[in-house]
């Protein structure tokens, strides 16, 4: 069955509606990934995820939306080829999203985040749109939907960091001709940055965090079987949370009473 919304018709998404399958929206940005991953990775794994999910036998009927590439990534501006929104713009977007499907009779929208600075604002952006719309909105980031697979395929990190082994591992598994193996060696050490301390918030961008290539994590320990280890238990972990009823509980109108 056709997981992708955009190589479908109009009436074979009506029927798929019509049989309560789930839409899912992948969410990911367009920012520098150091000098051996493209910029659009955080959108491209996103998208990739959510279809292996999609299409895991355990999954609920779903479908798959295409990639929302832009997202909030202003930290990101001090290196080259990074396109980012604002928070308004943000949810902007989202919303028309949520208020297309909402319209169409679809039910409910699962967000697959795959960008770290989307993770604060999507959250805002969940609450508000479940209240206005009535709709189950439900949004996760893939690196928190399986923490333990992750952290037991990586050897060099304990989770997902940029452009790191686990994201460039992801990538060696679903296209290694976009890698710029070559230049991996030059991505790994060096990076050593400002840090916050647990608890405290603040801006600091990632020629503070990361300032000689952007990357945070050692790619050289990536390969594609640790890729295919992560796609393996997220797409098993998220198929298994889509059935979950206490996701998909209608909002309780708590502006209304």
């Amino acid at each position: 069955m056709e997981l992708r919304w955009e190589r479908m018709t109009a009436p074979e998404l009506k029927a798929r509606c019509a049989e309560g399958a789930l839409p899912i929206l992948p969410v990911g940005s367009l920012e520098q990934h150091g000098p051996h991953l493209p910029v659009w990775t955080d959108s491209f794994l996103a998208h990739a995820l959510a279809l292996a999910a999609a299409g895991h036998p355990e999954a609920p009927p779903a479908v798959v939306l295409p990639p929302m590439w832009l997202g909030l990534s202003e930290h990101h501006l001090p290196f080259n080829g990074t396109i980012t929104l604002d928070f308004p713009a943000f949810h902007g977007v989202i919303r028309g999203v949520a208020r297309s499907l909402r319209a169409q009779g679809w039910g409910r929208l699962l967000i697959l985040n795959g960008h770290g600075g989307n993770i604060e604002p999507l959250a805002v952006s969940v609450r508000e749109l479940a209240h206005e719309l009535a709709m189950p909105i439900v949004a996760t980031s893939w690196p928190s939907v399986a923490p333990a697979e992750i952290a037991a395929a990586l050897t060099t990190q304990p989770g997902i960091q940029h452009a790191c082994e686990g994201e460039t591992s992801l990538w060696l598994a679903l296209d290694a001709g976009q890698v710029r193996e070559g230049r991996i060696a030059e991505a790994a050490g060096g990076n050593a940055g400002v840090q916050v301390a647990a608890g405290y918030s603040r801006f600091h961008s990632f020629a503070e965090r990361a300032p000689r290539t952007g990357v945070r994590g050692d790619p050289r320990a990536a390969t594609a079987a640790k890729g295919e280890a992560m796609i393996a238990a997220i797409a098993a972990r998220l198929a298994r949370a889509m059935h979950d009823p206490a996701l998909w509980t209608t909002p309780d109108p708590v502006w209304g009473r």
